[in-house]
């Protein structure tokens, strides 16, 4: 039962996260293109959202992960726009409703559409979600966090993931007075993290130096090569499968070493392996951490949450965004946080995406499928193809059958992944997997 684990810490109050799904009747109608949409959806009479995205946006989508090449390859197809998200279900704006198993790329964990989330974003709507002063919620949802994080003592928040890892350089630089920056991992679009892309000048990565994931040795050779000048090591904890503890573990004794800061980036473990990420699972502290996605199911927030010397150092940069603590996302904030304090709800992610992997797994084996394997950890796994156009393949035929998933990485469990959901996703990718084997029949 996927909700079996979920109510250990609340016996007061049996009732799940899960929000009000789509009727079997809506959901007969998954993957079949060719069926008129009906009540509100017949007003899109069929639009190319996807061809009127392109002229409009320069790339098609203002999230890489979305744009259609990014999603199903250069030679695949599928749904691009959504009109309606509802628990693990999305429908597209032809009227067809598909299992997502993508969930936001990982930002909702407790499912689309979560009644208590809802309920707390419309009550912060309606007291106005921003003004000349702060929100008590800033303060509220900031000690919440302290209160749950190891190194939490002081937060700052930010809207979203790459703001927040940014945040957090800024800061490690203030707070040493040096400039090397140690990074393994990806830590989003601002010009620090992306050498080599267009309009980012070389001096604005000239002093970050990039190491493989789980690369003790590279690690311990930038660090010497840094030497006084290093200000932070920046660590994407979990990178497809789980570190050797002795990554992380000397990364903290190099930066004890050498004065430098310690950041793991918690963006996708937070509130999924543990609710604090990496470190409570790992016991392994850093100095700073960042949070953003499920800390919000979804609205947009994010959090440097730190030891208080180094986040005292926003006094002496600057560090600032009109919107930061805009309400309506503390808000939903807040109520994600009063779900992990009353439920497991991490041991119940980890239990539904050990089911849903299983069940792609299972699918592949029966298939006769070549060419693919199915990795990563339960609350965050992937397909590793070794033929791009092979995957496209895949998510295409996945995509018709009913089913989203993600090009590359990761899958995310959510609570809202029932019994019915976790069959249709088996049953699209079984679909998929044969598609591609009769392919070489």
């Amino acid at each position: 039962m996927v909700f079996r684990r979920l109510f250990e810490r609340r016996p007061a109050d049996p009732t799940p996260p899960q929000p009000a799904q789509p009727s079997d009747d809506e959901l007969e109608d998954v993957g079949t293109a060719e069926d008129e949409p009906e009540g509100e959806l017949e007003a899109l009479d069929r639009t190319d959202w996807a061809a009127r995205a392109s002229e409009t946006l320069p790339t098609g989508a203002s999230t890489g992960s979305k744009r259609a090449a990014a999603m199903y390859g250069e030679q695949g197809s599928g749904p691009t726009h959504f009109v309606r998200a509802s628990g693990c279900y999305v429908t597209d704006a032809d009227g067809d409703t598909y299992v997502d198993c993508t969930m936001a790329l990982g930002a909702v964990a407790l499912g689309y559409g979560e009644p208590r989330v809802v309920r707390a974003v419309t009550e912060a709507v309606a007291r106005g979600n921003v003004a000349c002063f702060s929100p008590v919620e800033e303060v509220e949802v900031a000690e919440r966090l302290c209160d749950m994080v190891p190194c939490g003592e002081q937060a700052l928040f930010l809207k979203s993931g790459a703001d927040a890892v940014s945040a957090a350089v800024r800061l490690a630089r203030t707070y040493t007075g040096r400039d090397v920056v140690i990074a393994a991992g990806y830590f989003g679009w601002h010009d620090w993290a992306s050498p080599g892309s267009g309009g980012v000048p070389g001096s604005a990565a000239a002093d970050v130096v990039r190491v493989p994931f789980d690369d003790v040795a590279a690690l311990e050779r930038a660090t010497d090569d840094a030497g006084p000048r290093l200000a932070a090591i920046v660590l994407e904890p979990v990178v497809e499968r789980m570190p050797s503890e002795g990554w992380a573990r000397r990364a903290r004794e190099l930066c004890d070493r050498s004065g430098a800061v310690l950041v793991f980036d918690e963006l996708k473990t937070g509130f999924r392996l543990r609710p604090a990420g990496y470190q409570e699972l790992s016991g392994i502290t850093p100095d700073l951490a960042t949070y953003g996605k499920a800390l919000a199911n979804g609205y947009p927030l994010a959090a440097v949450v730190g030891r208080r010397d180094v986040m005292g150092a926003a006094r002496h940069t600057w560090i600032s965004s009109t919107l930061a603590s805009e309400s309506t996302a503390l808000a939903a904030a807040a109520a994600v946080l009063d779900w992990h304090v009353e439920a497991d709800i991490c041991a119940t992610l980890a239990e539904t995406g050990t089911d849903m992997r299983d069940r792609v797994r299972e699918a592949l084996a029966a298939s006769g499928c070549t060419g693919v394997e199915i990795l990563g950890e339960s609350v965050m796994w992937l397909m590793k193809w070794d033929d791009p156009a092979r995957e496209s393949r895949f998510l295409s035929v996945a995509a018709a059958e009913g089913a989203i998933f993600k090009r590359g990485a990761y899958n995310y469990a959510a609570i809202a992944h029932d019994e019915r959901a976790l069959k249709a996703i088996e049953r699209a990718a079984s679909e998929g997997f044969i598609a591609l084997r009769d392919d070489r029949e």
